[in-house]
């Protein structure tokens, strides 16, 4: 811990703070921003409030900046919010800055806070005490298990490949299912002596891999449905919205969806807000690659489903293609319209803050 610019006057402090799995390193500045001091804490709750403690030795601590506050520093934010503290999630420097001023904990931290204090750190850390983030945790573990039961189906498929010939020309014109099903009632023995039977003993292995994987999923799914109607009934009455992607809108903005200043905020957080290239004369819009991407993803299933089954929808897209636009640039709109209507909805919820017992 250093201290550069001792102080006794009551100004209002700032906090900067670089994150990290196991220390927290974090710089004090002034309503000046003037350099107070440097503390590094542990990335526990005693850690927590000795560096609470430390900044209101320079004055009321008013505000702070924290690098990852949706990893690293989520413990520190949620610690920070229940003091009455007003946290602010800040990006990452640029490269390009980094060569300009160097790179160290210290130095992050100390660039953190003064974006604070410069106004250009305007995000707000999401909430993670209520049920979008239990629908996050669900959802993750949902996501890993459906990449496991694929893993499982493309291994029994190349296992089939290099299978003794009787074996093969068995089990190769089966579909995945019956496949699963079949293999998984062999009865290769405790011990196999031949290739055969061991590979039966491997194949019946990964099928029932897959098929608790599969029951896993299954009662995932089912707390999902569960919580997703509870959190947000009126998203999943909206047409083409199912709980998958009413999840993913609901996870990108977060157990607090008044954070997001408007719809246009909502917009930018999904990536479906066009960014301005405009030169001179030529005025254009090109594609926003940023942003939460399965955010995204889930406003271009909607989009795509309302083009199949909704009249209004088949009706613009005809008369905009009609206009000279292609497809990829109709559902651009359609996704940027579709994200209005989702943000209304959000920003209507009155989402439950206190935890929900799941059995």
């Amino acid at each position: 811990m250093s201290r550069s610019v001792p102080t006794t006057s009551a100004e209002l402090i700032t906090l900067g703070v670089d994150t990290h799995k196991d220390i927290h390193v974090a710089v004090a500045l002034d309503g000046l921003g003037r350099h107070l001091g440097t503390l590094s804490v542990p990335t526990i709750p005693a850690g927590y409030k000795e560096l609470v403690d430390w900044a209101n030795g320079f004055g009321p601590l008013e505000r702070a900046g924290i690098e990852g506050t949706g990893s690293f520093g989520a413990g520190l934010a949620r610690f920070l919010q229940a003091k009455g503290i007003e946290v602010f999630e800040v990006i990452r420097p640029r490269r390009r800055d980094q060569y300009r001023s160097g790179k160290s904990d210290p130095i992050d931290a100390e660039a953190a806070a003064r974006a604070v204090l410069a106004g250009t750190a305007t995000g707000r850390p999401k909430g993670a005490d209520g049920e979008v983030e239990m629908i996050r945790a669900l959802r993750a573990a949902r996501r890993s298990a459906v990449k496991a039961r694929a893993q499982a189906a493309n291994q029994l498929k190349a296992m089939l490949v290099t299978a003794p010939e009787g074996l093969k020309s068995e089990l190769r014109a089966l579909s995945t299912a019956k496949l699963v099903t079949k293999v998984s009632r062999f009865r290769p023995g405790t011990n196999p002596s031949e290739v055969e039977a061991a590979t039966k003993f491997a194949l019946r292995s990964v099928a029932r891999r897959y098929q608790r994987l599969s029951e896993e999923i299954s009662e995932l799914d089912e707390q999902l449905d569960r919580l997703v109607a509870e959190a947000a009934p009126e998203l999943l009455a909206v047409k083409g919205v199912s709980t998958d992607t009413a999840a993913s809108l609901l996870i990108a903005a977060g157990d607090d969806p008044e954070r997001l200043k408007n719809e246009a905020a909502f917009a930018h957080l999904c990536g479906v807000a066009p960014i301005p290239a405009s030169s001179g004369k030529t005025v254009r819009h090109r594609l926003n690659r940023h942003g939460a991407r399965d955010a995204n993803r889930a406003l271009y299933v909607i989009a795509l489903c309302r083009m199949s089954h909704d009249k209004r929808t088949r009706t613009y897209v005809a008369r905009r293609t009609k206009e000279g636009k292609t497809k990829k640039e109709i559902i651009r709109c359609l996704k940027r319209y579709i994200a209005r209507e989702v943000y209304r909805i959000l920003a209507s919820l009155s989402l439950n803050k206190s935890p929900i017992s799941v059995p």
